[in-house]
């Protein structure tokens, strides 16, 4: 009975691959979606590096480590943002998402502005691992300036 119903199962999982029945919605996403998806998963990994430079600049301790590694993820992720962003991938995709049509029309001003981002997380990673709290503090302020310079031209807010 065991046997049966073993292969009974690998029958229907045969005829599902095979027919595209149950296909889960995962499988089904289009190439904008998963796009879209890996962007705010990025984005995500970046507010959280953001944010841990914020909680130790409110601590008022510098772990210079920590504010170092951080700054260097966001450095890391800013140098990979413009790929985040592939042709097709925007609002004209029906994919939902709060990236701007400016991303692609002005891809030279969003790679410029990406590269800013990029300079600024290094200065911030630099400055943290020297530990002058007074400049890490102004850097920080200075790459917050950079990712709302992005925000306020190539994202569409809620």
């Amino acid at each position: 009975m065991k046997i049966r119903s073993a292969v009974l199962c690998a029958a229907l999982a045969l005829t599902s691959a095979v027919f595209g029945v149950g296909v889960p919605p995962a499988a089904a996403e289009s190439a904008a979606e998963r796009a879209v998806a890996a962007r705010q998963a990025g984005f995500k990994q970046m507010g959280g590096a953001f944010k841990a430079v914020n909680d130790a600049m409110r601590a008022g301790k510098l772990n210079r480590a920590e504010v170092a590694a951080a700054a260097t993820r966001l450095e890391t992720h800013a140098t990979q943002l413009p790929s985040w962003f592939p042709r097709g991938s925007g609002p004209e995709s029906g994919a939902k998402t709060e990236a701007r049509a400016e991303i692609w029309s002005d891809a030279a001003g969003f790679a410029e502005a990406a590269a800013n981002l990029r300079t600024q997380a290094g200065r911030l990673s630099a400055l943290a691992r020297e530990g002058e709290v007074a400049a890490v503090r102004k850097q920080a302020t200075l790459v917050g300036a950079a990712c709302k310079t992005c925000h306020t031209t190539y994202r569409a807010e809620d």
